[in-house]
């Protein structure tokens, strides 16, 4: 907790120096803080939720991948099962303004209502700082960061990495079944799994 603490004070200076090319975060590692705003203007930070279990979704509803998961329904019922266990949601969209998935405000607002999304939080991140910092590389790219704010996994949703909806039956839910284990104690089997989806689309 208290190197949770710490890292809080000083990362938004990190975040803002990111470069294009920062690595991911590592697995294991105390997850870097971060400031972004939500739909409705405000401020969300990292390190408030500290305690509870994080889930990070990167989002681009443009992405047939992103429509594989939430046109079927998967996506809603994995967000709103990690908010039954606890867990806090936070959906980012790091797509630059003029670029596919790039949402305002107002557009991201409705398309929660009419996709009846249920993530506790949708932030953006218009400069990619954040998304860069954490070296999202995909739509959707998960990591879970749990209540000690340690980075415990990262990857894909599942281990399906198609577009088809049809493929989601068969699927190992890893987040789902990383909060599972994360819940009742057990060492989480799956920490790290290859990311699929659609690039995130970066600002450069």
């Amino acid at each position: 907790m208290q190197n949770f603490q710490t890292v809080a004070v000083a990362t938004i200076t990190a975040i803002a120096l990111a470069s294009p090319l920062a690595a991911a975060q590592k697995t294991g590692a105390v997850a870097q803080d971060f400031k972004l705003t939500d739909v409705n203007g405000k401020t969300v930070q990292l390190s408030q939720f500290r305690g509870k279990t994080v889930v990070l979704e990167w989002h681009n509803p443009g992405c047939p991948f992103v429509a594989k998961h939430y046109g079927s329904g998967n996506m809603q019922a994995t967000q709103k099962a990690a908010r039954q266990q606890g867990a806090v949601w936070l959906t980012i969209n790091s797509g630059a303004k003029g670029k596919q998935g790039h949402m305002t405000g107002t557009e991201a607002k409705s398309l929660i209502a009419e996709q009846n999304i249920q993530s506790s939080n949708y932030l953006l991140d218009t400069k990619g700082l954040v998304g860069k910092a954490y070296g999202a590389k995909t739509t959707p790219h998960m990591y879970i960061i749990d209540g000690a704010g340690k980075l415990v996994y990262q990857g894909g949703i599942d281990d399906k990495p198609t577009a088809n909806p049809a493929d989601i039956k068969t699927a190992r839910n890893h987040v789902l079944a990383a909060l599972r284990e994360i819940k009742s104690g057990e060492k989480i089997s799956v920490a790290h799994s290859r990311p699929y989806g659609c690039s995130v689309k970066y600002a450069s």
